[in-house]
């Protein structure tokens, strides 16, 4: 396969897969439970599901690596085995997809809150962050996703460790916005264009959002960022938003209502779509169904 950044740059767009929390809940995980920890105790459910989206038409397929950096896996006692969880994250996806698709590798929030709002320092969250990616960056990935950030700077710092240790890889970067009577915003307060400012020039090859929203809010967002960068624009809606039924966390929007509203989001110039919480490979398909029409068109 071509790089990435190289298709991207010819005008395609590309699929990327949808939730794993979701698929990892529809296999036994426990609300509460460290998801990470599967990588040590079934891998073969990793490449399971990984094997389902690139069966379903990802182009790029992400390990479950979100909540690997060691100040978040320290909150499960896990700390100590950061290397060996991400490495085994990436091995089980890369076992599913025989060169089909790009290995992302997943870098979520630390679960601390930085200096002021918190007691985390910027060099204690940035160091964490490059002990994941080293492990990470000792396999071999396509990308790094950095996402579900609120914070810019955390999302910064991110960015800027993972360029250190490995400027060729390309950085994605997306943040959560909810929508205010001042516009979009994350719970810590940054804009889009904000976003779309510090985020690029932190280094960042594509930008963009995931996760608290589904596809028609998706639209919006994805309409400011393209007014605020040049950069590819990368799209991972929810399956809408949960209603919780009998302790479980059920989404409304269906594979085909997703699929009816691709078109509009990928007018407003998104390269890079896929899914997040709630959604599937059923989705996926439906997803890779409109973007392959698009592609003959």
């Amino acid at each position: 396969m071509l790089p990435l950044l190289e298709r991207l740059s010819k005008g395609e767009i590309l699929v990327s897969d949808g939730a794993m929390g979701t698929m990892l809940f529809e296999r036994g995980l426990k609300s509460g439970d460290c998801p990470e920890k599967i990588n040590l105790e079934k891998p073969e459910t990793l490449t399971e599901i990984a094997a389902l989206y690139a069966g379903a038409g990802a182009d790029i397929v992400s390990t479950n690596t979100f909540g690997g950096s060691p100040l978040k896996l320290a909150q499960y006692g896990l700390d100590g085995k950061t290397e060996e969880i991400n490495v085994a994250a990436i091995r089980a996806a890369r076992q599913a997809i025989d060169n089909r698709s790009y290995i992302a590798a997943s870098v979520g929030p630390c679960g601390r809150l930085l200096e002021p709002y918190g007691d985390c320092r910027p060099e204690e969250v940035s160091g964490g962050f490059r002990r994941q990616l080293e492990a990470i960056f000792s396999e071999a990935v396509d990308a790094v996703f950095v996402e579900t950030m609120t914070d810019i700077n955390e999302a910064i710092l991110t960015v800027k460790a993972a360029k250190d240790l490995s400027p060729s890889t390309p950085v994605s970067a997306s943040m959560t916005f909810d929508e205010t009577p001042r516009g979009f915003l994350t719970i810590m307060g940054v804009s889009v264009e904000q976003a779309c400012k510090e985020l690029g020039e932190a280094g960042a090859d594509i930008v963009g959002s995931n996760c608290g929203n589904g596809i028609e809010n998706m639209t919006k967002i994805a309409a400011e960022f393209a007014l605020h960068t040049t950069l590819p624009i990368i799209i991972q809606s929810n399956a809408g938003l949960p209603a919780i039924v009998d302790g479980k966390p059920i989404y409304s929007e269906t594979p085909e209502f997703m699929a009816a509203n691709c078109d509009q989001l990928l007018d407003s110039g998104v390269r890079i779509i896929g899914g997040c919480c709630g959604t599937t490979p059923e989705h996926i398909a439906s997803i890779r169904k409109v973007v392959s029409r698009r592609t003959l068109a």
